[in-house]
């Protein structure tokens, strides 16, 4: 029974048509971010990566366990471990400690684990009556530091898959360079908008104490310690007159006046290069008096 079982487990990580998921990621505060999914078709597997650019990820909760629970409960990559199946073809125990949806470090195309930059991921669903919902939550996942985090698909271990085995198109958008704050907070004239634009650590003044003047990437150029030069200035154009849903990684630093611009909302356009130009190539300059 327990090699039937299994088998059925590595049939939902076969095959491929084309459905749309999304994965979003959302910072829940004190380093906690929660993974979901939403589906125009019903998902029976996902297989993922999770990763941070600065800091280890620390731990994994808030994940279904077990078959029949409206959820994800089915973990692929330690079902073998961890569990074990009786004659009678009955489970004899899921919430053996060890039994997570994390893959093992050794697993083929697996990161790192637990207290590593990057974990991976596989979740399925088994169930009789009580099928998962088109949207719900995978887990929450928790890291040691601010960061930005990504999810991408693991196409080793199988990428999101349909309840009839194909393959899903997946929109990671809402998952990719998430900012996670953990004891940094923006005091500046607009918290609104830094909650809005996903908290992004460059506006907060501990942080970088000139980005209001024009340094984005909070770094001083030259002998002259410029702190508004070149660097700063391509960061600003590669977020020229874009819509929040457009910026990727740190071009919202570029919003220096931390306002949106326009009837397209821009991000960063006039007013920003305005600042940019008042504070370009000042040596030991701007102050850092953000606040």
């Amino acid at each position: 029974m327990k090699k039937v079982f299994c088998a059925i487990l590595m049939v939902v990580f076969t095959a491929p048509t084309w459905a749309s998921i999304s994965i979003t990621a959302t910072d829940l505060g004190s380093g906690v971010v929660a993974i979901d999914y939403n589906g125009v078709d019903l998902a029976r597997a996902f297989a993922l990566d999770i990763i941070v650019d600065t800091g280890v990820i620390t731990d994994i909760n808030e994940y279904a366990i077990g078959e029949d629970n409206f959820g994800y409960g089915i973990f692929p990559a330690n079902f073998s471990r961890y569990i074990t199946v009786l004659e009678t073809g009955e489970v004899e125990n899921w919430f053996d400690p060890n039994y997570t949806p994390v893959a093992d470090v050794n697993d083929p195309g697996a990161l790192g684990g637990i207290d590593t930059n990057g974990i991976t991921i596989e979740m399925g669903s088994l169930y009789d009556v009580n099928a998962p919902l088109l949207s719900g939550r995978l887990c929450t996942v928790t890291v040691s530091e601010s960061c930005l985090l990504s999810v991408t698909t693991n196409a080793i271990r199988g990428n999101v898959v349909l309840e009839d085995a194909n393959e899903a198109i997946v929109d990671l958008t809402g998952a990719t360079d998430v900012q996670v704050t953990i004891g940094e907070t923006y005091t500046g004239a607009n918290p609104e908008q830094w909650v809005a634009v996903g908290q992004p650590l460059c506006w907060v003044a501990s942080i970088n104490p000139r980005q209001c003047h024009g340094d984005a990437d909070g770094v001083s150029q030259g002998k002259n310690n410029y702190w508004v030069s070149t660097n700063d200035l391509e960061i600003l154009i590669g977020a020229w007159n874009k819509p929040l849903s457009s910026l990727t990684g740190n071009q919202i630093c570029a919003d220096f006046d931390h306002l949106p611009q326009g009837k397209q909302n821009y991000r960063v356009s006039t007013n920003d290069l305005d600042i940019l130009i008042a504070n370009w190539n000042q040596a030991n300059a701007p102050v850092a008096d953000c606040p």
